[in-house]
């Protein structure tokens, strides 16, 4: 008598939240994952909204480039390199000035086309998203039908190029994607997973810089599949607790985070690079006033409020500290995080002194919804928050430069790159 062969296990279906409370229910272990990237963002709607510079290399950003185009690219020139740099390695590029407006306006209504697309969408900057359409197989077709229908979309309703791999788990949909840009569409079966991640150069990993891989490569270690081929305990040796493991775990692609949506931030910040120039206090007390005035003004537009100001520096060593405090009363007034700022700050300065500053930031953490709070007796006037109410109204109406602070007058406002809501 033959023994009946029992049927391989069936992964469980796993449901999913989107942001209006619906429940959706998919398996995961199909490629049901895209990610789409948008290709080249700035320099694409440049391209886009004057047909002079299409197929030509676009640069934008003068100073520092915010971003290039795939011709200038080609030529060696990449995002926050040197302007001076840049138009050294490519003199025939075109430089424009970078309009924020025009890229937040496109990045709404590509994330339109995702959300139309499958409404398991999690954002994670204003030119990239995962998308889970595992779901919708019965009405919308298979994943890379799918992806190919949004690629044409984007580029019909919108003008702009992306790119969108589609694999199994949220680390190799990127890595996808990253391998097909630009303008490609890359699918990674589940059966072909490794043949595809191995041979790729070590950077592809998430979380493997220019240390890392200098470290992996000094060691003879230049692919994935040679990552893959160490023991757990021999990266952490090489690479510490938290890295050896990470790494260990996407060598082998195993990343179990689902596609979230509706995830709000743990913190809400800003930070100004200040470049090798010496500043005194009084210069950066004015960088972080603006940048309390940015972020207040960003958590209060998102209705949130937080306990724990941080400031973080980094310095001229390339070294970084950070400080933080925590506030008895979660808060989103911008006089109340100023003052803690400041206090932070003072702290800082004679490390700042003896180590000079690059770069300053600051973040508001251990974030709550407004309204979530223990109420206080408002024993204290000048705790209100009607001034900050009337200047975000204000602001709100008639532009972000109709009314500031006077210390803040004349002073290089930077430009505020768009961000997906808070």
């Amino acid at each position: 008598m033959v023994a009946p062969v029992e049927a391989p296990p069936q992964p469980a279906p796993v449901v999913a939240t989107d942001h209006q409370g619906c429940e959706h229910t998919f398996v995961p272990a199909k490629a049901t994952i895209l990610h789409a990237d948008l290709d080249a963002f700035y320099a694409s709607v440049e391209q886009r909204d004057n047909p002079r510079l299409r197929g030509r290399p676009v640069i934008v950003g003068g100073g520092v480039v915010l971003a290039a185009s795939y011709e200038a690219k080609a030529r060696g020139v990449f995002t926050a390199m040197g302007g001076a740099e840049a138009r050294r390695l490519c003199p025939r590029a075109v430089v424009v000035e970078p309009r924020m407006s025009a890229y937040s306006e496109a990045s709404k209504a590509v994330f339109e086309v995702f959300r139309q697309t499958t409404p398991l969408v999690e954002g994670i900057s204003i030119d990239e998203a995962f998308l889970e359409v595992g779901g919708l197989l019965k009405i919308s077709g298979t994943p890379p039908e799918i992806a190919a229908r949004l690629r044409a979309e984007v580029r019909e309703r919108v003008g702009l190029p992306i790119t969108v791999g589609v694999a199994r788990t949220k680390f190799l949909a990127k890595v996808a994607s990253g391998v097909a840009k630009p303008d490609g569409l890359l699918v990674v079966p589940p059966d072909g997973e490794l043949d595809f991640l191995h041979p790729l150069p070590v950077r592809r990993l998430w979380g493997v810089g220019p240390v890392t891989a200098g470290k992996l490569n000094d060691r003879g270690i230049a692919t994935v599949g040679q990552v893959a081929k160490l023991g757990e305990e021999v990266l952490v040796a090489m690479l510490g607790r938290a890295a050896g493991r990470h790494l260990h775990a996407l060598a082998h692609n195993r990343d179990p985070r689902r596609v979230q949506t509706g995830r709000r931030r743990g913190s809400i910040g800003s930070q100004r690079a200040l470049g090798r120039s010496p500043r005194t206090p009084e210069e950066l007390d004015t960088i972080v006033v603006g940048l309390v005035d940015r972020i207040t003004r960003r958590m209060r537009a998102a209705g949130r409020i937080g306990r724990t100001v941080m400031l973080r520096l980094r310095f001229d060593d390339f070294t970084r500290a950070s400080r933080s405090h925590t506030l008895t009363q979660a808060t989103a007034q911008t006089r109340t995080v100023l003052a803690t700022a400041r206090w932070l700050l003072a702290a800082a300065m004679p490390l700042i002194k003896e180590k000079g500053i690059t770069l300053v930031g600051l973040a508001v953490g251990n974030l709550d919804d407004d309204g979530a709070e223990q109420l206080e007796l408002p024993l204290d006037r000048r705790s209100g928050s009607a001034l900050d109410t009337a200047l975000d109204d204000v602001r709100e109406r008639f532009g972000s430069a109709a009314i500031t602070r006077a210390v803040l007058l004349g002073r290089d406002p930077r430009l505020e790159v768009p961000l997906l809501p808070d």
